[in-house]
């Protein structure tokens, strides 16, 4: 209890406060040499003769959406994956899961979650046909309508997360100031002079222009522009620490004030009912597979994108100051060359840097710059259960764990499935999704971190920090007896010595925004798009990903001087009536002088 008399888990009108204010103004195991040239049919053939051609080097979410625009555009495409499509995206198989003419139980890397905020991605899943869907896998798309911050010995905090009935019709900083300390009072539990520090801060970024966002704000850590070392515990576990960890999954203390400000303001507006595509949460109606990866793959191969999954890039070679060839590698260790026209890096950046020779870095400075960039592992667990298990419709913040966990019951979502007839052997009937964000502390059960553990200890663990936020209220919300597997993506190789993820995430630590390179290079034929590169949403994510390669289609475009016409790049909103304050900020930046609302 927190002396309130109470009761801990309580529901409390977040959204309705924005409105308001703003509108006056026991475990089981798991579930289970260069050899010869080739390349795309016709690579190779003078231009002119033939549409050029494309190889794109990796089939994650930038990967598809440039193999998607530039087939749409006329060019032959060949994608090249090492593991299979849809990256980090992907849903996959558990082995050995499937009983009884059902399909294999789905994993995953980690949950999808595509904010309302996001345009350009939306717009990829319209162009996706889908059966029944007039607006193709748009259509899987299903709202979430809530999120829970689950505290250790103190009261959950639950609150609505969709977007206001009626937004404000003048967004003024007072009416900013407003709705977001209405919203703000729904956390609890932080002094009242703390909120509106918090919300003034806010009132600063956003009315700072885009050079003190790329300049002062990009170099100083989010914990230190919100002043979270002189405030209570509360304040900076859920302002400081949760706000983070929820929008960006990456660390407070050390994030960019610019990208977690971005983000912030992206979810703010698509609350206020500003420029969104749809609701804040959405997530998908079934398997990610099923429901996006798969229609969109078919997509592709009937406009003639051809795929040729197993073989790992290995190296780029540069003549003339073009690249001439990519060097594949297959699992055997066997290497081959393929040629095309032009070449689009759509790897992740700890492994597309792997491929830049000191031949293509000296072509282009940006390339080496990568070299600066951070990546982190943030990787999911699912569990399976015998029993539906809806602890509330939306993501939970297990806020207090050791190993920065957040979750999400999926089943509930997939109305047009019965998980129990359809997947696995018909004993599980839920998907508890889990994403683990920290790997280096210590945990509850062990004193190990999640590195030092064996799979099986990890599954344990992440469990257990669960239990220790939803059942402390004298309800058991988790049970053991209700387990029936669990999966732990199997890009992670821990327990040994040398701890391996292949899969990680881009972090954004202060000055990566200068680090980050933008899709054209130096080198005519070469084109970079991933959720490293620079777009302005500032953030690793599918939109981020989406965007990129969109600007790296562009680019080619613009060197082949095609007609074509170019892949539109829809930026994140900017809410018109603070355009004013900016321009004044610019003058005062240039002057040496604070932001106007900036009091320290």
């Amino acid at each position: 209890m927190d002396g309130t008399g109470s009761t801990r888990r309580r529901f409390i009108g977040g959204a309705a406060a924005v409105a308001a204010t703003a509108g006056t103004a026991a475990l089981g195991g798991p579930a289970a040499a260069a050899a010869p040239r080739t390349g795309p049919t016709g690579a190779g053939r003078a231009r002119g003769s033939a549409a050029p051609a494309v190889a794109v080097l990796g089939g994650g979410v930038a990967g598809l959406t440039a193999a998607h625009e530039l087939a749409e555009r006329g060019f032959r495409v060949t994608v090249y994956e090492k593991k299979a499509p849809g990256g980090k995206a992907r849903s996959m198989d558990v082995p050995g899961s499937a009983r009884g003419g059902r399909k294999p139980l789905p994993g995953e890397h980690g949950f999808r979650f595509i904010p309302g905020f996001y345009r350009n991605l939306p717009d990829t899943l319209r162009r996706i046909p889908f059966p029944g869907n007039a607006n193709g896998c748009h259509g899987n798309l299903v709202a979430s309508t809530e999120v829970m911050l689950a505290r250790i010995g103190h009261e959950d905090i639950r609150l609505p997360f969709r977007s206001v009935g009626k937004p404000p019709p003048l967004l003024t900083p007072d009416a900013l100031r407003r709705a977001l300390t209405g919203f703000l009072d729904a956390f609890g539990n932080i002094p009242v002079h703390e909120t509106a520090y918090f919300v003034s801060r806010l009132l600063v970024w956003l009315t700072s222009c885009d050079e003190r966002r790329t300049g002062q704000w990009e170099r100083t850590p989010w914990w230190e522009f919100i002043r979270a070392a002189r405030m209570s515990p509360n304040y900076q576990r859920l302002l400081a620490i949760g706000i983070t960890r929820n929008i960006v999954a990456t660390k407070a203390e050390v994030a960019s004030t610019k990208t977690v400000s971005t983000c912030i303001e992206a979810f703010l507006f698509n609350a206020l009912g500003r420029g969104a595509d749809g609701e804040p949460d959405r997530v998908l109606d079934a398997p990610t597979n099923e429901a996006w990866i798969d229609p969109w793959v078919a997509h592709l191969r009937s406009l003639g994108v051809t795929f040729e999954i197993g073989s790992a890039v290995r190296d780029l070679r540069i003549a003339g100051g073009r690249i001439t060839e990519a060097v594949l590698q297959d699992p055997s260790g066997a290497k081959r060359s393929v040629t095309a026209d032009h070449f689009v890096s759509a790897m992740p950046v700890e492994h597309a840097r792997t491929t830049w020779n000191a031949q293509v870095r000296a072509a282009d400075p940006q390339l080496a710059r990568c070299d600066k960039l951070r990546t982190d592992w943030m990787t999911g667990i699912q569990f399976y259960l015998t029993e539906p298990t809806p602890i509330l419709h939306g993501h939970v913040n297990h806020i207090d764990s050791p190993w920065s966990i957040t979750s999400v019951g999926q089943a509930q979502y997939w109305s047009k499935r019965d998980f129990r007839a359809d997947y696995g052997d018909g004993a599980a009937a839920d998907c508890l999704s889990v994403d683990v964000s920290e790997w280096d502390k210590p945990g509850i059960l062990y004193g190990k971190t999640a590195k030092q553990c064996t799979r099986e200890e990890v599954a344990r663990e992440v469990w257990a920090q669960m239990k220790a936020g939803l059942n402390d209220t004298g309800r058991t919300v988790l049970s053991d007896a209700k387990i029936h597997s669990w999966f732990l993506d199997p890009a992670v190789e821990i327990g040994g010595p040398r701890p391996v993820n292949d899969e990680q995430l881009l972090i954004h630590p202060t000055g990566t925004w200068h680090n980050r390179p933008s899709a054209r290079t130096a080198i005519p034929n070469l084109f970079l798009c991933g959720d490293y590169v620079a777009t302005d949403i500032d953030l690793a994510t599918m939109e981020g990903a989406n965007a990129s390669a969109r600007a790296a289609v562009n680019a080619l475009l613009d060197e082949t001087g095609s007609r074509a016409g170019r892949c539109t790049i829809t930026p994140l909103y900017r809410a018109p009536e603070l355009e004013l304050p900016r321009a004044d900020d610019a003058i005062r930046h240039g002057l040496g002088l604070p932001n106007a609302f900036d009091l320290g």
